[in-house]
């Protein structure tokens, strides 16, 4: 059986479009390229409220478990650029762990802040819209690194490789949000740090969704 022969402007198409492409670095290597990203939001983030509150930050044994912290982050992040590549992508048992650990070492970890045990109705929901507020306004543009990450993979699931990149993102902005919100009181850290961290999720599924449909159209 004769194989068909290629036309030779095709051939001579083909031949021109094929240029020398650089490997894509592990998940691990492309995740702590972030670690500037990290380090912005868990110094810059607290030290630019407590200036604008003039508030006090934490003690200093405080900000060893948000480097702790950081440190998760960056493992979640690691996880979702892996799932972005084609055939690396987690199974269902990998992913039930990471979130699991995600979320039981952000409990953990704030519930070691504790606050005042009375606050006033007026003031509890100001705390929490400021703390939502601060953590999307610093989070938000920190979620454009991980998706140019994302954007250079062909992620077959792009809502969960999103997800995990702002679930990385948000334990990233709570680490140094911990250290500049004094109200430890568990509900606040639910709501508050909690509901902050579950938005970046859908915002980071949402933003790898349209990313990859966008790369479809061109």
């Amino acid at each position: 059986m004769r194989e068909p022969r290629v036309p030779a402007a095709l051939f001579s198409a083909v031949r021109r479009d094929m240029q020398p492409v650089r490997p894509l670095a592990s998940p691990t290597r492309r995740a702590l390229a972030l670690l500037p990203v990290a380090i912005v939001l868990l110094v810059g983030m607290p030290m630019f409220w407590a200036w604008r509150t003039h508030g006090v930050l934490a003690p200093w044994p405080s900000w060893g478990l948000s480097a702790l912290e950081t440190a998760l982050s960056l493992v979640i992040v690691a996880a979702g650029l892996r799932e972005a590549v084609p055939g690396r992508e987690l199974s269902a048992r990998m992913l039930s762990v990471l979130i699991c650990v995600a979320c039981i070492g952000f409990l953990l970890i704030n519930a070691s802040t504790r606050g005042p045990s009375l606050v006033p109705a007026e003031t509890w929901i100001r705390w929490i819209r400021e703390c939502i507020s601060m953590t999307i306004a610093f989070s938000a543009p920190a979620l454009i690194a991980p998706a140019w990450l994302v954007s250079r993979a062909l992620p077959n699931r792009p809502a969960l490789t999103g997800a995990l990149c702002g679930l990385g993102v948000g334990l990233m902005a709570d680490a140094g949000l911990r250290l500049a919100c004094w109200d430890g009181v568990y509900a606040h850290i639910v709501l508050a740090h909690g509901g902050a961290v579950v938005l970046l999720v859908a915002l980071g599924a949402l933003s790898a969704t349209l990313v990859e449909r966008i790369k479809a159209r061109y």
